[in-house]
């Protein structure tokens, strides 16, 4: 037994589950861990999340956003037991409809489960963020700068800094144009497979959330591209379009909000093609080389959409495009 595994142990027999049955349940990108536990005396059940401290942000940062989101009558798991120190959390458990999995077997209830969703962001975005971390201009442009240190890097041997210079240059001001100014809290991973339905509850109660520890302040349209551009499904352009329009009915958020909207794909977008090249090339994650060209076609249509003119020409100049030989050489195969 590693140093891991029997520190795990102690913390289960301490919280009295340490008997309980145990199932792996699939990770994300990350270096968390979660298994189901179930008590077999009483069909009780919850999850334990495993986040290394030496490898992952400390868990407290899950339980501030969580206790945030709770207290505004939103479905994030409740928080049974904590070690912060060891990185352990246990938490309910909200059952196995992920919106990805539940819209496998009712697709008809598309709209009806985004349109949830969405009204569960505006609960949200309608009360002052906690405090966190901004996720500003600067921070956005430097992180969507990977999509040239490591997915062009990855595909072409190389990137010059003039090139990466040139882009956060390029890119920041629409950035300070149209995302500064309006802060909300922002979960940066809401999309289909970190969301769950749960009709047995009401209203907005019927989103349940998960992964949320890397939350921060940013703007209301943020999670939105998150949703609606989610490079591990489909998402009908009619859905994305009927979300955002009932999103910005309900809100009477300003005129620039659609244009914040491309940028902020444009950026998430460019973000996770470099996310995804270094989880393959760096971690032998290669099932996320499969997502990239989902991802691309997102970031051609906010491109053409947006108001960038030469510089969304510059942008696609200097990226390759994902043909067979450039996923390939992502896979390093």
């Amino acid at each position: 037994m590693d140093n891991r595994t029997a520190t795990k142990e102690q913390f289960l027999n301490r919280i009295g589950w340490a008997r309980a049955l145990r199932y792996t349940l699939v990770g994300d990108a990350s270096n968390r861990r979660y298994e189901r536990l179930r008590k077999e005396e009483t069909g009780e059940c919850a999850i334990l999340m495993d986040a290394p401290p030496d490898k992952e942000r400390n868990v407290k940062h899950f339980t501030f956003a969580a206790q945030h989101l709770l207290a505004l009558g939103l479905s994030a798991p409740q928080i049974f037991a904590e070690d912060c120190e060891q990185g352990f959390l246990l938490l309910e458990d909200l059952g196995n409809d992920l919106f990805s999995k539940f819209l496998q077997q009712q697709p008809a209830m598309q709209s009806q489960l985004y349109k949830a969703a969405a009204d569960a962001l505006i609960v949200l975005h309608n009360t002052p963020p906690p405090e966190l971390l901004v996720y500003d201009p600067e921070l956005m442009v430097n992180l969507a700068a990977l999509a040239f240190t490591e997915y062009r890097v990855a595909i072409c041997g190389n990137c010059s800094t003039s090139i990466v210079d040139k882009f956060k240059m390029g890119f920041k001001p629409f950035l300070e144009e149209y995302t500064s100014g309006q802060e909300v809290m922002i979960l940066r991973d809401y999309h289909a497979e970190n969301l769950l339905w749960l009709p047995k509850r009401e209203g907005v109660a019927r989103v349940g959330m998960l992964d949320f520890q890397d939350a921060m302040r940013g703007h209301p349209a943020y999670d939105l591209v998150s949703l609606l551009q989610d490079a591990r499904r489909n998402v009908p352009q009619y859905i994305e379009k009927e979300t955002i329009d009932s999103y910005i009915l309900e809100t009477s958020i300003g005129d620039d909000f659609r244009q914040a909207y491309i940028l902020l794909g444009i950026q998430r977008n460019l973000r996770i093609l470099g996310i995804f090249a270094r989880l393959s090339t760096h971690y032998f994650k290669q099932q996320y080389v499969n997502m990239i060209p989902r991802v691309w076609s997102y970031l051609l249509r906010d491109l053409e959409n947006s108001e960038l003119a030469d510089f969304s020409s510059f942008i696609l100049s200097e990226l390759p495009e994902p043909h067979s030989q450039a996923l390939q050489r992502l896979r390093k195969e």
